[in-house]
């Protein structure tokens, strides 16, 4: 079994207006697809963030790929390190999970074996995940524009509508946790002062009453004072409190003010972050991210690690289609250490490259048995989607720019309360 085809298309998929720190959602998300053909017929796919710099990363990893075996992924990462060690080591990471997945799901056909049986088998038949909560301005994205459709009801009316305040955040919310069932939910903060998002989780904690998790994810923009200061008001609120502030020291400072357990998927986000972040304390949950750390392996690695120093696990999420919650879900169900509801922005998208649908089951989606990932391609889906990439003018994510649309002279800070 060799790869005898390597195919890598940009898609745009509509995204809704959401606010963070760094500033607004573009009406277009870029991912980046690759699929891998064998010369006996399967094909694998993989799905990583998009962006121009990232497509032709993994192009250029071509001639490191074809005529391999998709088993034999220690020699491939060997090539791959070699073709990535004068660039960016997040560029090695990003393009080795794309390859590595679009692996496991041809050798899951091969077999007739899910990917979560060639990762050591199950340790749980669903995974659960939590509402993912945004400020937003009204609209849905892409070619859909910034209004909603008239006739949308529940979650589709509320994925549309504005939600600037804390009163929309709860009915963001309710619309959201009744449609999926999720039974956490977590807020994208830095946005507006700390004391309004403070109110937000304050008044999610009225409507959904205390069995309900919450979770507060400032985007680091917070100072180390402002997050002493507003981390204390959430004691017993919180179920974490997820990269208030910037570095792992200040994470470790913040750990000693505030009785709350800390999270965080910007201060440590790669293996060579571990020894430190061990040395300070600076985080007591990891939020791992498959695309990020390198690919399932390196996930199944990463909770070895924090089993064995004491820390939490979940998953970190952003803008993506089936492919990439496939992967979550196939690795989330081999890990027999995973502490928390994972992150998706899917119940945010509306478009698709693959046939099948996901259909949340009080907040948790079920560990498919069929081979490989699970999912089938859908060609007509990707490349109306590749059309849109070409079209759309977008090359990288940039919410700054996409913010100065809204707000004209806006800029990112990197400290900004």
């Amino acid at each position: 079994m060799k790869i005898s085809e390597m195919h890598v298309t940009p898609i745009a998929i509509s995204d809704p207006p959401l606010l963070n720190a760094a500033g607004l959602h573009a009406p277009f998300a870029l991912r980046t697809i690759v699929e891998l053909v064998t010369d006996d017929g399967f094909y694998g796919l993989g799905e990583i963030p998009g962006g121009e710099a990232i497509t032709q990363g993994l192009l250029d990893c071509r001639d490191a790929v074809l005529s391999q075996d998709p088993f034999q992924l220690n020699n491939m990462a060997t090539l791959l390190s070699e073709k990535f060690k004068s660039k960016n080591p997040r560029q090695l990471a990003l393009a080795q999970s794309a390859l590595e997945v679009a692996c496991f799901d041809l050798m899951g056909k091969a077999t007739n074996r899910p990917v979560v049986d060639l990762l050591g088998g199950k340790a749980r038949d669903q995974v659960d995940f939590a509402a993912y909560l945004f400020y937003k301005y009204e609209g849905v994205g892409g070619e859909l524009g910034f209004a909603p459709k008239p006739e949308a009801t529940g979650w589709n009316a509320a994925r549309g509508a504005e939600a600037l305040d804390a009163q929309g955040i709860v009915r963001q919310a309710q619309a959201i946790s009744q449609a999926y069932g999720f039974k956490s939910l977590k807020l994208k903060g830095g946005v507006f002062p700390p004391e309004e998002e403070v109110e937000a989780m304050f008044a999610l904690r009225e409507a959904f009453g205390e069995n309900v998790p919450l979770r507060l994810d400032p985007n680091a923009i917070w100072s180390l004072e402002t997050s002493i200061r507003w981390g204390k008001k959430l004691e017993g609120v919180l179920e974490y409190y997820e990269d208030p502030v910037r570095t792992q020291a200040s994470m470790a400072e913040l750990g000693k003010s505030v009785n709350l357990p800390l999270a965080t998927n910007m201060c440590t986000t790669s293996f060579s972050d571990i020894p430190t972040a061990m040395q300070l304390g600076s985080e007591a949950i990891i939020l791992s991210d498959h695309h990020y750390w390198g690919g399932l392996r390196a996930t199944v690695d990463l909770a070895r690690i924090c089993q064995t120093f004491g820390r939490g696990l979940s998953m970190h999420s952003n803008s993506h289609v089936g492919v990439s919650l496939a992967a979550m879900v196939q690795v989330g169900a081999a890990l027999p250490y995973l502490s928390y509801a994972c992150d998706t922005h899917y119940p945010w998208q509306y478009e698709d490259i693959i046939q099948e649908s996901f259909a949340f089951k009080e907040g948790a989606l079920e560990v498919s048995d069929r081979p490989g990932l699970g999912v089938t391609l859908d060609r007509d889906k990707l490349a109306l989607l590749h059309e849109r990439y070409l079209k759309c003018g977008i090359t990288e994510r940039n919410d700054e720019l996409a913010m100065q649309e809204k707000q004209p002279g806006w800029r990112f800070e990197a400290s900004r309360w």
